[in-house]
């Protein structure tokens, strides 16, 4: 009979499977796609974590999003969607939002000190370590309205990972990002179109 950690870590590895398909390049889109759709599109679920990435498409529905929320017309929206277009020239976003038993072992923003190692992981099998991983404060209840996969126990991260080597292309067939510890672990994919 295997235990119930072994039970647990499968059930956690059987969370990873690819969900809907995406556009994996770096194009930025002619006309923002619908906010809800993107998100969805762009969220992977586990036992123990969804993962948002904070792709050109997801950047462009944010700002659009953003720009309608604050009546914004003409130069002003321009300006939202041109400093969006510009923040995907910076280092790759995940939004991350992590939940364990023991809040103690939620610490992902520890760094090389946490129990966690975070990565994505190219299309080669090359693993890209964060430049950062920092805990998202915002309010609950803004972090809901803007990924609404964030639940009560949950703490939501950014992990900001290096923009070379690319992870986007257009060649690109699928991205994953591995979470792992030594009770451990789980992956998820974004497949391309």
């Amino acid at each position: 009979m295997k235990s119930p950690v072994v039970i647990a870590v499968i059930a956690l590895v059987a969370g990873c499977a690819a969900d809907g398909q995406v556009r994996l390049d770096e194009g930025w889109p002619a006309k923002p796609p619908d906010y809800d759709d993107t998100t969805s599109a762009w969220t992977r679920h586990t036992l123990a974590f969804d993962a948002i990435f904070k792709s050109p498409d997801w950047r462009s529905a944010h700002a659009e999003r953003d720009a309608e929320h604050r009546g914004l017309a003409g130069p002003a929206r321009d300006a939202v969607l041109a400093q969006a277009q510009a923040d995907m020239a910076g280092p790759y976003e995940v939004e991350i939002l992590f939940t364990t038993w023991d809040r103690r072992e939620n610490d992902l923003d520890r760094g090389k000190k946490s129990v966690w190692k975070v990565v994505l992981v190219d299309e080669q099998g090359k693993e890209i370590e964060p430049i950062e991983i920092v805990k998202d404060k915002r309010p609950g209840y803004v972090l809901h309205a803007e990924f609404p996969a964030y639940g009560d126990f949950a703490t939501a991260y950014v992990a900001r990972f290096p923009h070379a080597p690319p992870v986007l292309g257009a060649s690109v067939r699928s991205l994953r990002m591995r979470v792992s510890s030594e009770r451990g672990g789980a992956e998820v994919i974004w497949a391309a179109k």
